[in-house]
């Protein structure tokens, strides 16, 4: 079997790892407060002192970790994951991240005939646990067929669209989704309290109708019991949607520019490489 790396012993990471040993493989682990992958270590994984480390022992390493900036630093940093992996092997990223930044890496894995995919999930820490995720991936479609075997011990929906940072533009349009579920429940239970209900039978009966969601059905349990300690920070979610902010605005500029150069300087009939006419 192949020889697996995972960077990041998170809620989800800690909770995919040991699905992946339970399924039979070796996993080396790293993670930047190494306290966090003690009980990975001590249920059969073995740790690394760096990611290059995990990079040179493995034949796959998956990444999962915090910000953009994290992911940068795990890859192209001093004692990085490209630091120490060697070609043919394969870095699947799962964070929640810049699409830029899964094309960059995929980039670069590509000239040094390495492979990449931007993989990032939905599910929160439920769905990491369950081996229930939904999996969202980006990159190269042989190299996606080679990895499924692996996603699908960690996930029960895994899809491919497309070219590298395509994976991550999915998850984009999974939060934006989300942001407007977590408000509505929110609003939902507040107006539930104000109305003089029984929220638990109002929960009951909206998971049985058209209002029903995920999110309902996992978080508002744990808002009635006071609970709100992390499946998924909010800090994460907060970064998670500046980011689609971020693609979205690039995504309107994009427009912008292309109204410009048909409907104002009457360039319609180039092709999309015209746009360098109206600069």
């Amino acid at each position: 079997m192949m020889k697996l790396g995972w960077i990041g012993t998170g809620v989800m990471g800690a909770a995919i790892v040991r699905n992946l040993m339970t399924a039979g493989y070796d996993v080396t682990v790293y993670n930047r407060t190494k306290s966090k992958a003690d009980a990975l270590v001590a249920a059969g994984a073995t740790w690394a002192d760096t990611p290059a480390a995990v990079a040179e022992t493995s034949d796959v390493i998956f990444t999962m970790v915090g910000f953009p900036r994290d992911v940068e630093q795990v890859y192209f940093g001093d004692h990085g994951i490209f630091s120490g992996l060697a070609a043919g092997k394969t870095v699947i990223d799962m964070t929640t991240s810049q699409p830029k930044l899964a094309v960059k890496i995929a980039t670069y894995a590509r000239e040094h005939d390495m492979h990449a995919l931007d993989a990032p999930v939905s599910g929160g820490d439920i769905g990491a646990k369950n081996a229930t995720l939904t999996v969202m991936v980006g990159g190269d479609a042989d190299t996606y067929e080679a990895m499924l075997p692996l996603f699908n011990v960690l996930g029960h929906k895994v899809n491919h669209f497309g070219d590298a940072g395509t994976g991550q533009h999915a998850k984009m349009a999974n939060q934006i989704m989300i942001a407007g579920t977590m408000t509505g429940l929110t609003e939902m239970l507040l107006y539930t309290k104000a109305a003089g209900l029984d929220p638990e039978k109002v929960l009951a009966t909206l998971s049985s109708g058209g209002a029903d969601n995920w999110s309902m059905d996992n978080y508002v349990p744990r808002i009635l019991k006071d609970d709100y300690t992390p499946g998924f920070f909010a800090r994460h979610f907060l970064k998670d949607l500046r980011i689609a902010l971020s693609e979205a605005d690039a995504m309107a500029q994009a427009k912008r520019l292309y109204e410009v150069m048909v409907d104002v300087k009457g360039l319609g009939d180039q092709g999309t490489q015209g746009l360098i006419n109206i600069y």
